[in-house]
């Protein structure tokens, strides 16, 4: 994995939880690997969670399959982070 494909991967995801969320730039500018998401962040809730994957899927050309998904993806932003890098640089 190259940095700069590991940065661009962030960046994406940083850019999806802003524009999907609307969470502010700067909010999400301070996340790190152990920033809890999923029950944490009242924009993610249940029903943003499908708009939120579609949108990662487009913007880094991945697909994520039913049985890839599990719900300890969406606990830290490390953890979606690393799921996102993992099939976008594979």
């Amino acid at each position: 994995m190259t940095s700069t494909g590991a940065e661009k991967v962030d960046q994406t995801l940083r850019a999806v939880l802003v524009d999907v969320l609307g969470l502010s730039a700067d909010e999400v500018g301070k996340f790190d690997e152990g920033t809890e998401l999923f029950g944490a962040i009242p924009e993610l809730d249940s029903m943003a969670v499908a708009g939120l994957l579609t949108e990662i899927e487009e913007r880094l050309g991945i697909w994520i399959d039913d049985d890839e998904f599990e719900a300890e993806m969406l606990e830290t932003y490390g953890n979606l982070l690393v799921f996102s890098r993992d099939k976008a640089l594979q």
